[in-house]
């Protein structure tokens, strides 16, 4: 299911692995950063020879600041399932234990991060609005949470989980009431 642009919710397991992830937002936000390094990249070049100033060494130039421009777009792959929690980007990724977290920590900046920690010193950083936009990959994650706190191996992270609960559960029924018309 597909509404709004954004969510991609699924009743049960997508192939029946007991595996989410956000891959149809993904795929959407991949090709939006290699149209913006591809846009960037022609808009560059065409300026230089336009102005008659094109070299080789400028072209390769032009073509590294495209490229930093889409490992910078380029978007983290997020999988969960089990017990576990996976951020996949560019170059490398980062896995968690969801029964076994210590700590989840919201992290504000430019882009609000959820931080999230297990004993076995597994790091995940991922952005709160891919757990709002994908409550199966949220549901996951709560399930390992819950069973974490209930051990009493979650020490620190109780209110920014409710908080993220709140604002999925938020989503999720204006998602509802959009699709049946009673928006």
């Amino acid at each position: 299911m597909h509404t709004g642009g954004r969510l991609a919710a699924r009743a049960e397991d997508p192939d029946g692995t007991g595996e989410a992830t956000n891959d149809l937002e993904r795929a959407h936000e991949l090709r939006s950063a290699v149209l913006c390094a591809g846009v960037l990249l022609s808009f560059l070049l065409l300026l230089d020879w336009g102005s008659g100033l094109i070299t080789p060494w400028r072209s390769l130039l032009w073509c590294v600041l495209a490229g930093l421009l889409y490992a910078v777009l380029y978007p983290q792959r997020v999988s969960a399932g089990g017990n576990w929690l996976t951020t996949r980007g560019l170059v490398r990724g980062h896995r968690v234990r969801t029964d076994l977290l210590v700590s989840v920590r919201c992290l504000d900046g430019v882009s609000q991060r959820l931080l999230l920690r297990d004993r076995l010193e597994g790091r995940v950083e991922i952005d709160p609005g891919v757990l709002v936009h994908h409550p199966h990959l949220w549901f996951c994650l709560e399930r390992g949470a819950r069973k974490a706190a209930d051990d009493g191996s979650l020490l620190c992270g109780a209110t920014a989980l409710r908080r993220l609960s709140e604002r999925v559960g938020r989503e999720t029924a204006r998602a509802v009431f959009k699709i049946s018309g009673l928006e």
